[in-house]
């Protein structure tokens, strides 16, 4: 390998040489050296040759004329004789001649080192060097030298390298360069400072002298050159920076030299790791020097020198980029690229080595100290007007880069500490203080507690020392806080919670307050509008006498805000005041405001309070922005939007002028009229001329490029290409960034009702999928899926990316779901196998979440595509089966069989279940066995062409061999309760099958293909019991999805609303009759387990949620009113069960009787009946039992029988419907030919005599007798009777009662309380004052006969006989709300019987404390809206009053109680209700019925100041729950509480001696 030739050494590298050499020429180099000497050596030590080397020999000196080679040689006539003598002669002349002329600078520069596969040589008898190496020949040269001269050889031999050294930097092939070397610069560099480490290991080479050269020709040094010292252990770059003289130099050449190479990493992609070594080296020395904790003996003017150094580069680099970014350069200029290369090395790779040390933490609190307070030109004011232009986003992304980089370094306590530290000792910049604070808040996770306490501690220290400067600092804190979102609390809120109430800084004294006012008015001329705003509409609380104060500044605020032009009342509804945006204007917030309250609509069906509000309060903004933004004119869609059902939704609500909505239902339909006939597609989109030239027109453009390349099989390679740029112009026509493209979405959020799209994103899509289904048709015409290589899914992935993806999906939903029919064949074809690429991506792209009626769950892409497929009309089963066929042809033609989880993954279970259901419904075909399966190719080829046959299509991918194997998966097995699912979507009235066909198909498929189908395969393995199960769960399910109503308002929920309901119904109706006909069980036999039905009822029961909730109640009346339906369409014989093999017969009617008494009991609102239907349905079925029987009126008389004890609720019904029910049961007995069983005849006579006791022709009272049956029969048949006949008659009819009927009388009490109860829950079932009435007239009767009633109030589940009867009678409702009607008869009580009885006083408390927790349950709630509709009752209906009365009740009340009641007063604790109260204050007032105060959890027992004063009379009782129960507590001994009831307690329990109510905490 040739060497590089150098010119003679001149210049500085002679200089150096010649200070040496004297003037008299080059002197003798030392002691002689053997032949060996130059002969060991492999490689020459200078490379001149011919006339040159002889003419630089003959002249040594530096001035003389050159001679040539002729005229050396005229000298030499006579040829000398060789001779033995002569060899050792003409050596030593050549080593004096090399001696004399050899120059050391460039023989360091023509050596190189020892290649690296060459073995070490031998060492020679000289030992202290190899002399085979470089070194060894550079040693000696250097040695014989500085013998010569007479000088040390390190120093000779440190200015020969310094000599080198300088030539390499100088000899740079391009000024340009800077501070890099070149690669061949690089190279000599490497060998001259290997040389230098022989010398240096050696001893013979001055650090010192070496680095005192460099300095003196500074100017021609490298950066990378002085960097590779260190690299390569010749000199520290310390040392080398501490060797100059000036220091002031150092640091300007460093500064000069560091910005010079920032700016070159950024232009330099060939070194770009040399660079950032480099720079991570000099800013770890900088950082690691510059900020150590020197101490001791170390700490003097040499060890300081280099700290200074540091110190004063970090902080002129800093000063630079500052200034830099705060002039604003462009990004492409020299001085960005220098900022943006030093703040990068200020990263976790820098500093990881010096970690450990605290130089890091000290350099982040020194460089945060110069950001802070770097030019502190801007006043409080500025900050003021200009804080939002410094939020984290608006900041330069460089500075913001530099605070995170530092923050890493401290913790957020310290930051803080140190914010704190700067803003009280320095004068800061608050443009960098506040973005520091906003980046601060993004990047710590617990930026809300440290700021809010940062701003707390501020404010107070604001209002000690009155400092209006911690004032400011806390109000800027805050703001720039509420500036970046969420992670705070807003302006608005912190402002409300520091100003409003009476525990803020500013309620402490009148100075305060002033300080406050006289601090927010000197904001008001800089203040931005919405801090205003919010200053106006959550003014700080301030005492009545201080009121101006506030209102002055009030005015002042509303007069800068009139000066800006803003108005408090044109305000948004849903404006957000904590940001200090620029107010907008008030259509364009009307128009926000419109989509929030749409999205607030769709999410909770109603109106939104906001708008209502608006609509009352604030209604010029609410008529002259709102209601023109949200009736903005457009095209109704034919399925009724969320707009749509909002704006009904307002007009119903008479929120919308007649005229104003008149106006936009014909501007509606005028829109209408203009719409194009071909809009409804929207897949062709053409680029309008003057879109080319913008960024639409360029992705148009691109997209033609790559279609013409698409149909063009030799342009195959540019594929990849071309669709890069079509990315490329993507993200320029959304104007997004390659963030963007890449941001992670970890779901996403679609309406399948009413998909909507901005127009430039519909355009974009639009031109997207039209390209891509054109491509597709293009590449299909040459090549099959399989053999087109991988563009579509390349497509895909590069145009479908994240943030796109949104709008794709939206597009599609649009053009599948709602314009599906309408597409073209190509459309289908190409989005058919756009959905296969996606599907093929889906474990990378996120979940997709769309509203009803899909379900709420997240989707996969491929499920998302099957919820778009319905298959309700016969246009739109068409459209699914042509989807479904040319997605299933496509995967199976585009992924090999060998790779089946390429099918599984982009083909969804739903997907293949249509195909098949569709399939089967419409090809009779193809519900038989293939006989031969169909092995040719798949049927994509024929799709392609114009004319496809989507039927023939279907038909062969049914018959495909592949398609069939894939159906043998468990996952794709079409099920029966799959089957059952998709028909009930189906809607008859637009079904392609008729009447007919549809019974035909539905009997092939429930008795031909399922009920026989093995279970494992989905089937019913022949149980026809199992497919009546499964028929009536999805039926269920279905009736209660949001599938079934479809969203309209005058859809049915019975069953779902839709015909095809009632066909699979009749279906179920067939099965059950069939199961019916079934065998009788033989007697001696196990039981069955029951009706099918039952068994479902009780299991989808038991499955819901427990509890007495809105929702809870809700949910449950739902399902029995389903459950309840289906019975009423299934035979009547269900209720009944079918009668036992033995005689007589006895049918089995218990699981009737235990729905009826768990749950249907509770569903009615006829206090004690079921509905009609279910009482006639179950009546038929018992005349039905009895056909089946051979003694029907021993059956029917069975089955009341047990109707009286297991059921009383069935004969109560009965007699409630009787006038309806007796024609029909005495109709269809006669057919029995046989008197009226006796069970039947008495519900006749006891509705008979409840007729004959209320009708005026009855002459003579003692006529009247109850009948032989049961009382309680009676009573019901009377109550219903007087229910219809009104009270007039009830007193009459009470007085023809001369026998004993105490038990009637209570039982028809019992029942006319569930009437007053069933009035109050339910208004329209009668007036709640006549049924008061009838109450009072039954109670009157009672106590004339001196019946005993109080019982009835203490009815528990545990008893027996008649209690336990009642209970059975009455929903568990009214039996809770048994409290309210006590109380509600307060008028009417004989107060002076009842307080001798003994047992009233123990009632009385436990109905008054079940009373207090329906109130705090809420149970009491319908009292209250009863009281406000009903004028009578306003006094007396509302809850509070009613607790009230109850109070005063017993107040007047425990005074005269005998001493036995007393006695008993600790059976509350058992009987008490297991609510745990709060404790409460009722607080009478009797012009405004009451007002409840709650204590907090924390003030049991009740002590201190309640929050508003107590009147004296107040009662106070409470609930606490010990470890032995619940007792009562009635603070009597509290005499500041009451008094009044503490004395006359304390009295009366003087005078009883047999209670110690000292001793129980049940009673005071």
């Amino acid at each position: 390998m040739g060497r590089q030739r150098w010119p003679p050494a001149n210049g500085g590298a002679a200089r150096a040489s010649s200070q040496w050499e004297g003037s008299a020429g080059l002197q003798p180099m030392g002691r002689q050296r053997g032949p060996d000497v130059w002969s060991c050596c492999g490689l020459p030590v200078l490379t001149m040759s011919g006339s040159r080397a002889l003419a630089a020999a003959s002249n040594p000196g530096s001035g003389g004329r050159r001679r040539t080679w002729a005229e050396l040689l005229a000298g030499r006539t006579r040829r000398q004789k060789p001779g033995p003598e002569r060899g050792p002669q003409v050596l030593a002349a050549a080593v004096q001649l090399l001696r004399r002329h050899v120059d050391l600078s460039q023989l360091l520069l023509e050596v190189e080192g020892p290649a690296p596969a060459e073995p070490p040589r031998s060492r020679g008898t000289d030992g202290w060097m190899d002399r085979g190496s470089p070194g060894a020949l550079v040693g000696s040269a250097l040695r014989d030298q500085a013998s010569r001269l007479g000088v040390p050889v390190a120093v000779l031999s440190s200015h020969t390298v310094a000599s080198s050294f300088v030539q390499i930097c100088e000899a740079h092939a391009e000024p340009s360069r800077g501070v890099l070397l070149d690669p061949e610069q690089r190279k000599k560099l490497s060998s001259l400072l290997e040389i230098t480490g022989h010398l240096l290991a050696h001893s013979m080479f001055s650090r010192l002298t070496f680095c005192q050269e460099l300095w003196k020709v500074q100017d021609s040094l490298l950066l990378e050159a002085v960097w590779q010292l260190q690299i390569q252990n010749i000199v520290s770059l310390q040392e080398l920076l501490e060797s100059h003289s000036d220091m002031q130099a150092v640091v300007a050449w460093l500064f000069r030299n560091l910005r010079c190479l920032c700016e070159q990493t950024e232009d330099t992609c060939q070194h770009v790791d040399t660079t950032r070594a480099m720079l991570s080296d000099f800013v770890q020395m900088f950082v690691l020097r510059g900020f150590q904790k020197i101490s001791g003996p170390r700490r003097n003017v040499e060890a300081e020198q280099m700290p200074q150094i540091a110190v004063a580069v970090l902080q002129r680099m800093l000063l630079f980029a500052l200034e830099t970014l705060a002039a604003g350069v462009q990004e492409e200029s020299s001085a960005h690229k220098a900022v943006r290369c030093w703040f990068s090395g200020f990263s976790g790779h820098t500093f990881r080595s010096i970690i450990s040390t605290d130089s890091p933490k000290r350099f982040s609190r020194h460089t945060l100290t110069q950001i802070l307070t770097h030019q502190p030109v801007l006043k409080v004011s500025d900050a003021v007007q200009m804080q939002r232009d410094w939020s984290f986003a608006r900041t330069h992304p460089l500075l913001t880069g530099l605070y995170r980089r530092l923050f890493v370094l401290l913790s957020p306590e310290e930051l803080l500490g140190h914010l704190q530290e700067v803003l009280e000792t320095h004068e800061v910049n608050w443009q960098h203080v506040l973005s520091c604070v906003s980046t601060m808040v993004i990047c710590f996770p617990g930026a809300q507690r440290l700021v809010t306490g940062w701003a707390t501690c501020w404010l107070a220290r604001a209002f000690e020392s009155f400092d209006p400067d911690c004032m400011v600092t806390a109000f800027l804190l805050v703001r720039q806080a509420a500036l970046e979102g969420p992670v705070l609390p807003s302006y608005a809120d912190w402002f409300q919670a520091s100003f409003g109430s009476s525990r803020g800084h500013h309620c402490g004294s009148k100075k305060a307050l002033v300080f406050l006012f006289k601090f927010l008015s000197d904001l008001v001329p800089f203040e931005a509008p919405r801090y205003l705003q919010v200053h106006i509409l959550h003014p700080p609380l301030v005492p009545s006498k201080y009121r101006s104060l506030l209102t002055d500044y009030i005015s002042l605020a509303k007069t800068r805000l009139a000066d800006l032009k803003v108005s408090v009342e044109n305000m948004g509804l849903y404006e957000d005041l904590s940001t200090a945006r620029d107010v907008t204007e008030p259509h364009s917030q009307a128009s926000q405001d419109v989509e929030k309250a749409l999205q607030v609509f769709e999410h909770t069906g109603k109106i939104p309070i906001a708008v209502m509000e608006a609509s009352i309060f604030r209604r010029p903004y609410y008529v002259s922005h709102f209601l023109p933004a949200l009736l903005t004119p457009r095209v109704i869609p034919s399925a009724p939007d969320s707009r749509v059902a909002f704006i009904e939704s307002l007009k119903r609500a008479d929120k919308i002028p007649s005229s104003l909505y008149s106006t936009y239902r014909q501007a509606c339909s005028a829109a209408g009229e203009k719409k194009p006939t071909n809009a409804a597609l929207g897949m062709e989109v053409e680029a309008e001329p003057g879109c080319v030239e913008g960024s639409l027109g360029l992705l148009t453009a691109a997209l033609q490029e790559l279609r013409a390349a698409m149909t063009d099989p030799a342009q195959y390679d540019v594929l990849s290409a071309q669709i890069a740029v079509v990315s490329e112009r993507l993200h320029s026509a959304l104007g997004l960034s390659e963030d963007d493209g890449s941001s992670k979405v970890s779901k996403i959020q679609l309406s399948a009702l009413a998909p909507k799209l901005e127009l430039r994103e519909q355009q974009v899509v639009d031109l997207l999928l039209t390209s891509f289904c054109q491509n597709l048709m293009a590449a299909s015409s040459f090549a099959p899926p399989d053999r087109q290589g991988s563009w579509a899914a390349r497509f895909v992935t590069t145009t479908c990316g994240r943030s796109l993806l949104p709008a794709v999906l939206t597009r599609l939903c649009q053009l599948l779901r709602h314009q599906g029919p309408s597409l073209s064949a190509s459309h289908v074809l190409g989005l058919a196998a756009l959905a296969v690429h996606l599907g093929e991506s889906r474990s990378a792209l996120p979940e997709i979440h769309m509203g009803p009626p899909v379900p709420a769950r997240g989707l996969s892409i491929p499920e998302f595509f099957s919820s778009l497929l319905t298959c309700r009309s016969k246009e739109s089963s068409l459209f699914c089966l042509k989807f479904c066929t040319a997605t299933i042809s496509y995967a199976l033609c585009k992924f090999s069989p060998q790779s089946c989880d390429a099918w599984y993954s982009c083909l969804s279970p739903g997907l293949i279940k249509k195909f098949q259901f569709i399939v089967l419904r419409l090809f009779s075909e193809a519900r038989y066995p293939l006989s031969v399966e169909d092995t040719a190719s798949l049927p994509w080829r024929p799709l392609c062409l114009p004319s496809a046959d989507w039927q023939r299509a279907a038909l062969c991918l049914w018959r495909q061999r592949a398609f069939r194997e894939l159906l043998k998966e468990k996952e794709f097995h079409f099920t029966y309760r799959d089957w059952v699912q998709l028909e009930l979507e189906t809607h008859p009235e637009e079904d392609s099958l008729s009447d007919i066909e549809r019974q035909d198909f539905h009997q092939w498929a429930i008795r031909e293909h399922f009920v026989p189908m093995p279970a494992a395969a989905g089937g019913c393995d022949g149980d026809l019991e199992t497919a009546c199960t499964v028929l009536v769960n999805v039926l269920m399910d279905f009736c209660q999805s949001s599938r079934s109503c479809d969203h309209s308002e005058n859809s049915d929920l019975v069953l779902g609303g839709y015909m095809g309901n009632r066909d699979i119904f009749s279906r179920l109706q067939e099965m059950a009759a069939d199961l019916e006909q079934g065998p009788v069980v033989p007697h001696g036999r196990a039981p069955s387990r029951g009706h099918f039905l039952f068994r479902i009822f009780r299991s989808r029961l038991q499955a819901l949620a427990g509890g007495w909730d809105t929702a809870s109640r809700l949910q449950r009346q739902r399902e029995l009113l389903m459950y309840k339906r289906i019975l009423l369409g299934l035979p009547p014989s269900v209720l009944v069960g079918n009668p036992r093999a033995e005689q007589p017969a006895t049918p089995d009617c218990a699981e009737f009787f235990h729905l009826v008494n768990s749950e249907l009991r509770n569903l009615g609102s006829h206090g004690g009946a079921l509905t009609h239907d279910v009482t006639v349905h179950f009546f038929r079925g018992l005349l039905q039992a009895c056909s089946r029987s051979r003694d029907p009126a021993l059956t029917a008389n069975q089955i009341l029988t047990a109707c009286q004890t297991e059921c009383p609720l069935v004969l109560t019904s009965a007699l409630l419907w009787w006038l309806r029910l007796e024609p029909e049961l005495l109709c269809r007995w006669r057919c029995f030919q046989s008197p009226l069983p006796r069970e039947l005849q008495r519900l006749r006579d006891a509705w008979q005599f409840a007729r004959s006791l209320l009708s005026p022709d009855t002459e003579s009272p003692d006529t009247v007798a109850p009948t032989s049956g049961p009382a309680w029969v009676s009573a019901a048949a009377l109550h219903f009777a007087i229910q219809q006949a009104g009270q007039g008659s009830l007193r009459r009819g009470l007085e023809k009662l001369r026998c004993p009927t105490e038990e009637l009388l209570v039982v028809l009490f019992f029942f006319s309380l569930m009437g007053l109860l069933s009035t109050y829950l339910t208004p329209h079932a009668g007036n709640c004052l006549t049924a008061l009435d009838i109450c009072a007239e039954i109670l009157g009767c009672l106590e004339k006969r001196k019946v005993p009633w109080l019982p009835l109030f203490r009815l528990t589940e545990t008893d027996a006989g008649l209690g336990h009867l009642l209970l059975l009678l009455a929903p568990d409702q009214h039996v809770r709300l048994l409290p309210v009607a006590f109380y509600s008869l307060l008028s009417y009580f004989d107060e002076d019987a009842l307080t001798q009885n003994d047992a009233f006083l123990h009632i009385a408390v436990d109905m008054y404390l079940k009373l207090l927790g329906l109130f705090v349950a809420g149970e009491t709630g319908v009292l209250s809206t009863l009281a406000s509709r009903t004028q009578e009752l306003q006094g007396q209906g509302c809850p509070v009053g009613l607790i009230t009365k109850a109070r005063l009740f017993l107040l007047q009340s425990i005074p005269r109680c005998s001493r036995k009641s007393f006695s008993n007063m600790a059976e509350v604790t058992l009987k008490c209700s297991p609510w745990c109260f709060l404790p409460m204050v009722f607080v009478y007032n009797p012009n405004h019925y009451a007002s409840v105060r709650m204590r907090r959890p924390n003030t049991w027992p009740l002590s201190g100041q309640l929050w508003s004063p107590v009147p004296p009379h107040a009662l106070v009782l409470g609930l606490c729950r010990t470890e032995h129960g619940v007792f009562l507590q009635l603070l009597a001994t509290r005499e500041d509480c009451d008094p009044e009831v503490s004395a006359a307690l304390l009295s009366r329990q003087r005078d009883v001696r047999d209670t110690g109510l000292s001793q129980e905490p049940c009673l005071f």
